[in-house]
C-alpha cells in the first residue's frame, strides 16, 4: 500500500515538472474538475459498480496529490501534513476510543463529534459548518443532521409526517407565487426531514428516480421510432402506451 502511495506522488512530481497541462493548474482549475469527480463516484455507488468505485476513487486520489503537491510549492502544506492533520482529527473527535468518554451508541457518538467540532471551529452555531456552497437538498439534510446533533430534533416519524401534511395542504392553500415557493420549499424540508427518520437518503431516492424516467423515456423515444413514429406528433395516450410498457421492460 505505502509503496502505491509512493508512486502517485512520484508520478505526480513528474507531472506537475514536466507536463505542459499540469504544470498550468492551479487551485481554482482544479476545483471544478474534483467537483466532476465527486459526482462520478456518487454516481457508481448508486449503480453499485465496484469496478467503476475504484477508479473514481483512484481519480479523486489524483486530485488530492495534486492540491497537496500545489500546497508545498506554496510553502504552506504538503500531503503529510494532510494526512497527520484528518488523523489528529479523527482522534480528537473519537475521544471514546482514544479516550475514556463513554459513547455505546450512534446517536451519542454524532453528538460528541458535533460539540468537540464546535469548539475546535470556534463556531457559535452548530450549523457555521455546513459549506453554503452545498445544493440545496444535501445541505437540508446536513442541517437537519446537526440540529440532531445538538439535541433538537422530533421525537418519533409520526410527528414529523405529519407535519409533511401540515405543509402539504399551507401549499396548496398558498395564493401568491412568492408564498407558493416559500410553502414549497418547507413541504420539501419536511420530506427530508422525513426520510431521515425512516432511513432514506433522499439524495440517493431522487437520483435512482432519475435514472428510472431517464430508461423509460428513452425506451419510448427508442420504441416509437422503431414503429415509424415521432413523439412530437403522438397524443398523450398514445405515448403513456409506450411508457407502461416501458416500465415493465427496463426497470
Amino acid at each position: 500500500k505505502l509503496e502505491a502511495f509512493d508512486r502517485l506522488l512520484t508520478i505526480m512530481d513528474e507531472l506537475r515538472e514536466n507536463c505542459p497541462w499540469d504544470k498550468k493548474q492551479t487551485l481554482d482549475s482544479l476545483r471544478y474538475l474534483t467537483i466532476e469527480e465527486t459526482y462520478e463516484l456518487s454516481d457508481a455507488i448508486i449503480e453499485g459498480d465496484l469496478e467503476e468505485i475504484k477508479k473514481e476513487l483512484g481519480d479523486l486520489m489524483l486530485h488530492l496529490a495534486f492540491y497537496s503537491r500545489i500546497g508545498s510549492e506554496k510553502a504552506v502544506f504538503h500531503i503529510g501534513d494532510v494526512i497527520n492533520g484528518v488523523c489528529d482529527k479523527l482522534i480528537v473527535r473519537h475521544p471514546h476510543i482514544y479516550d475514556d468518554v463513554e459513547a455505546n451508541d450512534e446517536k451519542t457518538v454524532k453528538e460528541n463529534w458535533e460539540k468537540i467540532k464546535l469548539k475546535e471551529k470556534g463556531n457559535t452555531s452548530v450549523l457555521g459548518g455546513v459549506p453554503k456552497s452545498l445544493p440545496a437538498l444535501v445541505k437540508s439534510m446536513r442541517i437537519q443532521e446537526k440540529a440532531r446533533g445538538a439535541g433538537f430534533d422530533w421525537d418519533h416519524k409520526d410527528q414529523v409526517w405529519e407535519k409533511v401534511q401540515e405543509e402539504l395542504e399551507e401549499f396548496k392553500e398558498a395564493s401568491t407565487e412568492d408564498r407558493r415557493e416559500d410553502e414549497f420549499g418547507d413541504l420539501l424540508f419536511s420530506l427530508i426531514n422525513y426520510a431521515r427518520f425512516v432511513d432514506i437518503n433522499p439524495e440517493d431516492a431522487l437520483e435512482r428516480t432519475n435514472k428510472k424516467f431517464i430508461r423509460r423515456f428513452q425506451y419510448m423515444e427508442e420504441a416509437s421510432k422503431r414503429d415509424g413514429k415521432s413523439l412530437s406528433e403522438m397524443s398523450l395516450g398514445e405515448m403513456d402506451e409506450y411508457w407502461e410498457r416501458g416500465k415493465q421492460l427496463v426497470d
